[in-house]
């Protein structure tokens, strides 16, 4: 799948997607009018326009998602650390936990998911 960079109303506008789908259109457009004070014909632009960059899908008035919340976040985060940290993830987390400090457990809970990470050698291939 290609990446395409989403803007903030595009991602609520998903987030409600995969919160109700498979969800009929009408009750979509009825959700969007609720949350987001959107009309209905906000809604089927929105329908429209990402069904054309491949991550929604409209058939017989029901709406679902092409593509899942995990990997919209994944690229998502990505990006955003190679565009704020020069692709550094330790410059992102002592940037985000500075003068915020961490629980030991949020501690062991990294440090978890980091012995779960496959490594890598210095070039870059796994190791």
């Amino acid at each position: 799948m290609s990446y395409h960079r989403l803007c903030e109303s595009d991602y609520r506008f998903l987030s409600l997607i995969w919160e109700h789908e498979p969800v009929n259109s009408t009750e979509l457009a009825r959700i969007c009018a609720e949350r987001l004070g959107w009309k209905k014909s906000t809604v089927y632009t929105m329908v429209k326009k990402l069904s054309e960059k491949g991550l929604a899908v409209n058939e017989n008035a029901t709406v679902r998602s092409l593509v899942p919340r995990e990997e919209i976040q994944r690229q998502e985060s990505r990006s955003f650390v190679e565009q704020t940290f020069s692709g550094s993830l330790p410059g992102f987390l002592v940037s985000f936990y500075r003068g915020k400090g961490i629980t030991a457990a949020e501690a062991a809970e990294l440090q978890k998911l980091i012995d779960s990470i496959p490594r890598k050698a210095e070039d870059g291939k796994e190791a």
